[in-house]
């Protein structure tokens, strides 16, 4: 098969399901692993040492997780507070855009952040549409908008059948 000119794809992860950060993480491991340069924006997480963390450090100069959250919504129950960072986080997204530094830039969370409104759709569906042909980015989190999915290429929603958390049995390390 012919190799073609890289054509970056607009992907929207959503739904109420687990899986959406780590089908990104799959993206980003496989990208890795051809020498792409990837950056992962975290909208929720924060100062917290989870692995995908260390994995990312394994993975460098390759891949880099940059966290930018302060933790779930419901934590921080501040929703001016959550509304400045998200926006913070959002504009960095937009410089790394412009930047045209990386091959995919993984926005984690933002479909949340577009959700709960701290964020403006048109603008993100905007700065996606005209990134850089050859760059992906992946958009993760529950409750992407229509105007993001429309814009998409590629969208996946992740829906849940069965969770442990149902039996009372809470997220675990390494898994």
């Amino acid at each position: 098969m012919p190799e073609q000119e890289r054509i970056g794809l607009i992907i929207v992860n959503t739904g109420d399901g687990k899986g959406k950060t780590t089908a990104a993480m799959g993206v980003a491991l496989r990208a890795a692993g051809c020498k792409f340069k990837v950056l992962m924006i975290q909208f929720i997480k924060g100062s917290w040492d989870y692995g995908e963390l260390h994995s990312a450090e394994m993975l460098a100069p390759y891949f880099e997780i940059v966290p930018m959250g302060e933790g779930f919504t419901w934590e921080t129950n501040d929703k001016a507070r959550d509304t400045l960072i998200a926006r913070k986080a959002w504009e960095f997204c937009k410089e790394k855009i412009r930047a045209n530094e990386h091959d995919i830039l993984i926005f984690d969370e933002i479909n949340n952040a577009l959700d709960y409104g701290y964020l403006d759709a048109a603008d993100v569906v905007e700065a996606v549409t005209n990134k850089p042909k050859p760059m992906h980015i992946i958009l993760t989190g529950r409750g992407a908008p229509q105007t993001l999915i429309d814009a998409a290429d590629l969208v996946t929603e992740m829906k849940e059948i069965k969770h442990p958390f149902a039996k009372g049995i809470y997220a675990q390390k390494g898994g």
